[in-house]
């Protein structure tokens, strides 16, 4: 099974096709394309490629679990699940002189 995923232009926000048409930021919601679906995907990530409000339009292998949708590759997950670094002031603070390695 595949999902569709892009981010949404304005807000950078990823967004997930969900089976009404329209894109979703849960990926819970995403539609699932069985592989007998696959003009129905191709068509689909046409439309949205043509579409001008998303960019990085990609298709992830997924699966349903427990009634939850789950990307097969870890990049996606971290994209539906959010951030790995916490955001604001808990936030830790390096300071001067620290670095992180790339």
């Amino acid at each position: 099974m595949q999902i569709l995923t892009a981010n949404e232009l304005l807000s950078g926000a990823t967004v997930y096709l969900a089976a009404n048409g329209h894109w979703q930021m849960d990926i819970d919601k995403a539609r699932l394309f069985g592989a007998d679906e696959q003009e129905a995907l191709d068509a689909a990530t046409a439309s949205a490629k043509a579409s001008g409000r998303l960019i990085s339009v990609e298709t992830e292998k997924a699966e349903l679990v427990d009634g939850k949708v789950v990307a097969q590759r870890l990049r996606e997950r971290i994209r539906a699940e959010g951030p790995t670094a916490p955001y604001g002031p808990e936030r830790q603070d390096l300071g001067e002189g620290d670095h992180v390695s790339l």
